[in-house]
């Protein structure tokens, strides 16, 4: 496939949605971040008219602008159109146009490679630093240590990239699936990049080739599902990629199914083994991005003899925890609200969905009265199955040197450069905190 065709099927599902949409302002209306945005009292059919003037001019009003780089990707847009518009992508092609407007290919290229060598680096080391060999063999991260498959595997698991920082989360996936016996292979990690941080700097060239590469060796099962887990990676694919994959060739490789829903879907094979008791009142870190995700982990849990759910006045914005990245004082709010309002009601635990709000939640337990689980923990230990979540104890220490130290074997083993180590410990574990912790003098 060239990358020249697979653009000009992009260009095509762009300008097929700017025709379809009649700027009746709908989505702009149900967006539930243009108030933290600064948005409210914006014309909603003039913003979408700006939004459509970038896609179709490259420049619009600067309420559009605003708009497009403020998105969360909550979703609430594409429910709320009756014209077969999915606003939710025509906002990332707008943010698309706008970074290409303000810099020349080149540009682009280097800051898709600088993003993507620095996100791969965290997830190497912070992997290493966690996994032993054979753990990393199980996530797909060693594939010529891999033992040869006899045939197919009737699903493929893809982890994305990011979820190796959390690896704990990911092994919890596997060992379910083994317990029902689920037949899968795991793909995922840089090898297996879905070209969103190439899109992201407007280099579609490049993340077209890195999306189709992958694309090509997901479609490697019996049944055609992959089962995802990362939501950033699950919108990339299913709203940006597949659907240009599939106007570029005719063809529909896989279908995409977010492990929550997947899980949720086979609640009744997994009931009886869900044995032991976990007496626990949690709350759930909630984000609609993903349609059906959220109401699928609730229902999980419920499933699990002993939890009660406690229900948090907290507005559920975003695709995941990083997507509130756009309005960084809104995020911590939004966290710091969460915190306070599950420290009042009593619960035992406050519970992520997705690796991302667990990094950034995780290490809140030390100043909290309530423990940051996961809703695979919960799942798990129910099902009597666990994984240490190190990720989260290497976090509360906050010292990198302590860190260091706890890591010393795996950091040998692994051949880890120990500055490296040491900058992405500072940088990206210790940094990717939105909310700061409290001063331990002012725990409540």
């Amino acid at each position: 496939m060239q990358s020249t065709s697979f653009e000009d099927a992009l260009s095509a599902r762009v300008d097929d949605m700017l025709d379809a949409c009649t700027r009746c302002g709908a989505c702009f209306a149900a967006c539930p971040i243009t108030e933290p945005a600064g948005l409210a009292a914006s014309d909603p059919s003039a913003t979408v008219t700006g939004v459509l003037d970038i896609l179709r001019l490259g420049a619009g009003t600067a309420e559009a602008e605003k708009w497009a780089k403020a998105c969360t990707l909550s979703g609430e847009c594409i429910k709320v159109c009756d014209y077969g518009v999915n606003p939710r992508f025509l906002l990332a092609m707008a943010r698309v146009a706008l970074t290409r407007k303000g810099s020349e290919p080149p540009a682009r290229r280097k800051r898709g490679v600088d993003a993507f060598r620095k996100m791969s680096q965290d997830v190497s080391v912070l992997s290493q630093l966690q996994l032993s060999e054979e753990a990393l063999i199980r996530l797909g991260q060693r594939p010529s240590r891999q033992p040869p498959r006899v045939e197919l595997p009737d699903l493929v698991f893809y982890t994305g990239c990011n979820v190796l920082r959390t690896p704990h989360l990911a092994l919890l996936c596997l060992d379910i699936m083994d317990v029902l016996g689920i037949d899968y292979q795991v793909m995922g990690g840089p090898s297996h990049c879905c070209g969103i941080l190439q899109l992201r700097a407007g280099d579609t060239d490049t993340s077209s080739r890195f999306a189709c590469n992958t694309i090509s060796k997901l479609a490697q099962s019996k049944t055609g599902e992959v089962l995802s887990w990362c939501p950033s990676c699950f919108v990339q694919f299913s709203e940006n990629m597949l659907p240009t994959f599939e106007r570029t060739t005719g063809e529909k490789p896989f279908d995409m199914t977010p492990f929550m829903r997947f899980l949720h879907r086979n609640l009744d094979t997994l009931r009886p083994f869900l044995k032991n008791r976990v007496e626990l009142d949690v709350a759930l870190h909630r984000h609609p991005g993903v349609a059906g995700v959220a109401e699928a982990a609730e229902e999980l849990l419920r499933a699990v003899p002993g939890v009660t759910i406690v229900k948090l006045d907290v507005p559920a914005v975003g695709l995941q925890s990083n997507s509130l990245a756009s309005l960084p004082t809104y995020q911590r709010e939004l966290h710091l609200k969460e915190l306070e309002l599950a420290a009042k009601a009593g619960v035992d635990a406050l519970i992520s969905v997705y690796h991302t709000d667990h990094r950034e939640l995780c290490a809140h337990e030390r100043d909290w009265p309530f423990r940051i689980l996961n809703v695979l923990d919960i799942v798990g230990t129910c099902m009597g199955l666990h994984q240490d979540d190190h990720y989260k104890t290497m976090k509360i220490k906050q010292d990198v040197d302590a860190i260091i130290g706890d890591a010393s074997d795996l950091i040998k083993r692994h051949g880890v450069n120990l500055d490296t180590a040491r900058a992405v410990i500072v940088n990206g574990m210790l940094g990717d905190q939105p909310l700061p912790l409290r001063d331990t003098r002012q725990r409540p």
